[in-house]
């Protein structure tokens, strides 16, 4: 096992924005069952995917990128096309992924490009220099070390107890400063620190992170410039926290039911489900009378469920039943 650590700073502002994240994710979670839908799933994993590629110069857009995961033909060239094809594959095993593990990574790249490298899924075997706004701005390092730094970044993965936002970016700007494909670095850099952020919340499944990148491209690269001006990832992790803050933000305020009251305790919705469950029969009155609260609330209680499709009423309110909708 290496005892290599990538070199950075936690300052006072990644612990602002990590409290700040942690802030939304409370949202998040208070919501979760309004906004982690197999709608808002496929719906935020196109702008994912537009995203990311359109941070590569692949301006083919969610409409297309849409008919193609249906199956239609649309206008483009072979290799914007192939593009598009590669990051669908490589963005659905998104959740399979483990994050520490370097063999996964490799098969990320691998579904990424198969459709147009010949190596896909290896490293670099030619020394690159990475174009900045001036020319070339990161000189990689040689493709003879690639496999054994990669290893070494892998391995400070498994060991370091750093939290996992903090690590996420580390890894991010230290994958980019590697570059150890020949192509596909950019899209594989976001994928992986997303693989990272969906292992630690499920809400990292459908935020489309990538997208807020994309918004920010020149910023994103500016950070990546300044990192590598002082020979650490703070500049980057720093730029990267305030993204996921953004993301979260935007994806709360967008997907959020802007008719749910917000004044319903969970922890009473709950209780009324238990309760249907045990009793599929139970009355309204019933409910209020044990739950200790009154009819009208109980009726409000029960909109709220129905709205969150957890439970649907089946025949009349007099002889009907509670269905419970796992």
């Amino acid at each position: 096992m290496s005892s290599y650590k990538p070199p950075y700073t936690i300052t006072s502002k990644m612990v602002h924005l990590i409290s700040e994240i942690s802030e939304e994710l409370t949202r998040v979670e208070y919501h979760k069952r309004d906004i982690i839908t197999p709608q808002l799933r496929k719906k935020n994993r196109i702008k994912t995917l537009a995203g990311t590629l359109e941070i590569e110069g692949n301006f083919m857009g969610e409409e297309r990128i849409t008919a193609i995961l249906e199956g239609k033909p649309v206008l483009g060239t072979m290799l914007e096309v192939a593009e598009v094809k590669g990051v669908i594959e490589a963005y659905k095993k998104l959740e399979e992924y483990r994050y520490d593990n370097l063999d996964d990574l490799l098969e990320s790249h691998r579904l990424l490009l198969s459709g147009i490298l010949t190596n896909a899924g290896c490293f670099r075997n030619v020394n690159v220099g990475v174009g900045g706004r001036d020319g070339v701005s990161h000189v990689a390092p040689p493709h003879g070390i690639v496999p054994d730094l990669m290893r070494d970044l892998f391995d400070w993965l498994k060991s370091s107890d750093e939290h996992p936002l903090i690590k996420s970016c580390v890894f991010h700007y230290e994958f980019e400063f590697i570059h150890p494909f020949s192509d596909g670095n950019g899209r594989i850099g976001r994928l992986w620190q997303s693989v990272m952020l969906c292992d630690w919340r499920e809400v990292f499944v459908v935020m489309p992170t990538e997208s807020i990148v994309r918004d920010y491209q020149k910023a994103y690269y500016q950070a990546l410039e300044d990192a590598g001006s002082i020979g650490e990832s703070t500049p980057f992790i720093e730029f990267m926290l305030e993204i996921i803050v953004k993301s979260l933000k935007g994806y709360i305020q967008e997907s959020v039911p802007k008719n749910v009251p917000k004044n319903v305790p969970l922890k009473r919705l709950d209780e009324i489900v238990a309760l249907m469950d045990k009793n599929r029969e139970i009355t309204i009155m019933e409910l209020a009378n044990i739950i200790k609260v009154s009819d009208k609330t109980i009726k409000r209680d029960i909109t709220k469920l129905k709205e969150k499709n957890r439970v649907k009423r089946v025949g009349s309110l007099k002889s009907g039943h509670w269905e419970i909708i796992e």
